[in-house]
């Protein structure tokens, strides 16, 4: 049974760092584009970085670009997202997400692409 597991969310001051860790089971997420979402209570869920199977492209909105940074480790069926310069405004649940793509295909921001997802893992960024 595919299953995406996200951990290493907890709270952090203003300007501190976080490494979210996202582990895939019952599938080969090498086959696969890994995006981070988030959510803030109430509202809609924000596509924040993406990283593609293959070549590893990868792609973040400007609000964390610079900031945040995604990888992936294949061989540890795992994907990764190093939380830096955190502020008040990225305190939100953070998902990992999945899809199945071509080798290379260009990734997505867009959270409806995505059909595997975690439970999350909440971020909390205190002044």
């Amino acid at each position: 049974q595919a299953q995406i597991v996200e951990s290493g969310g907890g709270v952090v001051q203003s300007v501190g760092s976080l490494r979210l860790s996202c582990t895939a089971s019952g599938f080969n997420l090498g086959y696969y584009a890994v995006g981070w979402v988030r959510q803030a209570p109430g509202k809609e869920r924000e596509g924040i970085s993406c990283i593609s199977n293959g070549n590893g492209r990868l792609y973040y909105v400007d609000s964390v670009k610079d900031r945040f940074t995604i990888s992936r480790d294949n061989e540890r069926n795992m994907a990764f997202h190093e939380l830096s310069n955190l502020k008040p405004e990225d305190w939100r649940v953070y998902f990992c997400a999945t899809e199945h793509a071509p080798v290379g295909f260009a990734c997505t921001l867009e959270p409806q692409t995505y059909n595997n997802w975690g439970k999350g893992s909440q971020v909390t960024v205190t002044e």
